[in-house]
């Protein structure tokens, strides 16, 4: 698959640190933000898997062939052994000893297994939530997106907030005839990972709500992505030019 970037970078204002010690002579406080966004190229998927039995055993003798049976199924999509982080077997008591009359009533058992599978080729996400369908699997609980680029792009969004903390104390220090000096401090660094859909009609601008023209949000619109972000808080020196 084609990975596309998309960088983002927000302009804040001059900010203030409340929590740190800032120098006696001239500086400058700024803070500086980036976003990169991009195509996830691998997911992970969580699902759990159950049977119910009216022994503990059976119950757990059911789990196991059908774990069998979706584990040599997961062959077709590549998925190797070191993809399949498993939980151990759970059996749970579900029904009751007694009903209201007093009369004894069946009790039942569910064996549970908990499965995580991480799929190297995002095109075949569709495929494999079928499969596991198609397998009975009893709740599909999350879908993760993810790169296989993790650490560059997390890297890349650090190194678009540091150039984005210099160009905001250059542009506020010649807005008032003053010049960027040496680093003071660099503090608060903040990385964050988040993974979903995004839509280009959320980037279009808002005046078109206004004049009754937004467009209607298709499934198809929807494109599954990954944003990292970073933040650095940086102290300059100041110099004041003649």
């Amino acid at each position: 698959m084609k990975l596309t970037t998309a960088i983002v970078l927000f302009f804040a204002p001059l900010i203030t640190f409340a929590n740190s010690s800032l120098p006696a002579n001239r500086h400058i406080s700024v803070q500086g933000t980036a976003e990169v966004l991009v195509e996830p190229d691998m997911a992970k998927i969580l699902f759990k898997v159950n049977s119910v039995k009216n022994e503990p055993k059976a119950a757990n003798n059911a789990l196991e062939n059908k774990v069998k049976l979706l584990i040599d199924g997961l062959n077709q999509f590549e998925i190797t052994a070191d993809d399949v982080v498993a939980s151990n077997v759970k059996i749970e008591k579900t029904g009751m000893d007694y009903i209201e009359t007093g009369d004894q009533a069946l009790s039942e058992y569910s064996a549970i297994r908990t499965f995580e599978v991480t799929l190297n080729s995002i095109a075949r996400v569709s495929d494999l939530t079928d499969f596991l369908l198609n397998q009975e699997v009893n709740a599909i609980q999350n879908i993760e997106f993810l790169s296989s680029k993790f650490e560059q792009l997390q890297a890349q969004a650090i190194q678009l907030a540091i150039e984005d903390a210099k160009i905001k104390a250059n542009v506020l220090a010649d807005s008032f005839n003053a010049k960027v000096g040496e680093v003071r401090t660099i503090s608060s660094t903040k990385n964050s990972y988040d993974s979903g859909f995004s839509t280009a009609i959320t980037k279009m601008h808002r005046s078109q709500q206004d004049n009754n023209s937004f467009p209607q949000i298709r499934s198809n619109d929807l494109h599954a992505t990954i944003s990292f972000k970073s933040s650095i808080n940086v102290v300059f020196d100041l110099e004041i030019t003649d």
